[in-house]
């Protein structure tokens, strides 16, 4: 089970990946980010409504939806902010340099997440090795971004 969630995680990325030169090119073509990024995101929910129905997932009861936090409900802006960012930034640094710095940004922040036991996620203290991770990754950055 392990093995397939890695596998999943791995093409999330590629798909990431692909998915900032299609934002790219609708940007390009609407001649706005905020336009390609909200083109992005009537497309995925479309896709999402069609896996919902595939998938015969029921509606969330009433309880349910009152009783999820206040703060779950903003995931989405941050997945907006991710694609209007992505959208301007991407063509401008590459997708390597881009990905690098997104890929440092999450790590660390879910290295303080995991510390503080944060949204639900385990506790997980910082350890040595942890912190040199990030310091490789963030080595690997500037690598990658010599070009």
């Amino acid at each position: 089970m392990q093995g397939a969630l890695w596998l999943l995680a791995l093409v999330s990325g590629v798909g990431l990946t692909i998915q900032i030169g299609m934002n790219a090119a609708l940007r390009t073509q609407f001649g706005s980010a905020g336009a390609a990024a909200f083109a992005n995101f009537l497309v995925g929910i479309a896709a999402l409504a069609v896996f919902l129905v595939a998938m015969r997932t029921p509606v969330p009861s009433r309880a349910a939806i009152a009783g999820t936090p206040a703060w779950a409900w903003f995931g989405g802006v941050f997945g907006a902010f991710y694609i209007a960012v992505v959208t301007v930034a991407g063509p401008k640094l590459g997708a390597t340099v881009l990905l690098a710095v997104t890929v440092l940004g999450q790590l660390l922040a879910a290295l303080i997440v995991d510390h503080h036991g944060w949204l639900g996620f385990p506790e997980q203290p910082v350890t040595l090795a942890r912190v040199a991770g990030c310091a490789l990754l963030l080595a690997g950055v500037w690598l990658v971004s010599r070009g």
